[in-house]
């Protein structure tokens, strides 16, 4: 295993001046050398606020952002939303995803959710450097499959996160669950002897077209093709044993004591056939479903739907995007409140 507290230092990151990327070495697989890659975003500070401190609400937290299936960091709106608030921002492209995808691997690919304990404990071991780092608090925050990869993260690592924030987590597969408890022991045979197997490709496309036709000129996005294509990765067996098995961990229950915002679009669409429809609702996700999966993840949970949401909720058009960001900042701020006044009474 890597040491990632011995690996590069902080080079500047594609996203430009604001952003800076770490490479994190895991060692290696069945495909050779492994890496995650670590980007941070961090606050700007007054004058003043570096001689009598930082007084913005989340100057003492740590932001941890995961992404989803076929996809990377690329938003900088949503790093902005934290930095301004004091927070330190962090994001993590996994093993085999956008800046740690090497040509020698197979994208995206993993056969346990479990095996991105080792991501993210590289990333908080280089989050926590330095003086002052430690005893800060921290929110994870995951998009889609991303979500699903943390939750279960914090369900095995209890008390580690402060809060947690899902957009539009992929809790549940896109079928009945009876249909997904009948097809789990079939992939998981293909999962055990062929895992590398791929399923046929069936997105058509519409959540990359979607995603262009509600782009707001007002929050510009330079998306890499190649991190991010218009058509998802191959999916194959052994990925998809891995996340049918998380879906089953999540219907189980799992038991997240810290607080819990889901977003979610208001509703689901099926992109069979392009229509203007596809650019206000979920095209990937059975938001429905994942709203009831959500409920099984701890004891407290909130659930936003977004009218007009894409599946990412942070890339719909204007209105739903500002609604999204609002919606946040509303649960962020009364949870940092909450937070801070628990904690004083604890210390009382």
């Amino acid at each position: 295993m890597g040491d990632a507290t011995k690996g590069p230092v902080w080079i500047p990151d594609v996203l430009g001046d604001e952003f800076a990327q770490r490479t994190l070495p895991l060692g290696t697989d069945d495909e050779g050398e492994l890496v995650a890659t670590l980007v941070r975003a961090l606050p700007e500070r007054t004058a003043w606020q570096r001689l009598s401190g930082d007084r913005r609400p989340l100057a003492d937290t740590d932001v941890l952002y995961v992404h989803g299936w076929s996809d990377y960091f690329f938003q900088k709106r949503l790093a902005r939303f934290w930095t301004g608030r004091g927070a330190r921002f962090f994001a993590l492209d996994l093993r085999k995803y956008g800046r740690s995808l090497r040509p020698h691997q197979t994208p995206g690919y993993i056969g346990d959710l479990a095996q991105y304990d080792q991501d993210i404990a590289a990333a908080l071991a280089a989050m926590q450097e330095g003086a002052g780092a430690v005893g800060r608090r921290l929110v994870l925050l995951g998009h889609s499959t991303g979500g699903l990869i943390l939750s279960l993260w914090a369900a095995r690592h209890p008390g580690a996160a402060s809060a947690v924030i899902l957009n539009s987590p992929w809790l549940e597969f896109q079928l009945p669950r009876f249909t997904r408890e009948t097809i789990t022991p079939l992939v998981g045979l293909g999962a055990k002897y062929r895992p590398l197997d791929r399923a046929p490709q069936v997105d058509l496309g519409y959540y990359t077209r979607a995603q262009q036709e509600a782009a707001d000129p007002a929050d510009p996005m330079d998306v890499n093709l190649a991190w991010r294509p218009a058509q998802t990765m191959a999916v194959h067996a052994g990925w998809l044993h891995a996340i049918l098995a998380g879906h089953a961990t999540v219907a189980a229950g799992l038991a997240i004591a810290a607080p819990v915002c889901v977003l979610l679009s208001a509703r689901s669409a099926v992109p069979t056939v392009w229509s203007d429809e596809l650019t206000r609702a979920d095209t990937v996700l059975v938001v429905d479903d994942i709203a009831r999966a959500a409920l099984k993840i701890g004891p407290s949970v909130t659930i936003e739907r977004i009218d007009g949401a894409l599946h990412d909720v942070f890339l719909s058009r204007h209105d739903a995007r500002e609604e999204a960001y609002a919606r946040l900042g509303f649960w962020v701020d009364g949870w940092a409140a909450a937070d801070r006044a628990a904690r004083v009474r604890a210390t009382a």
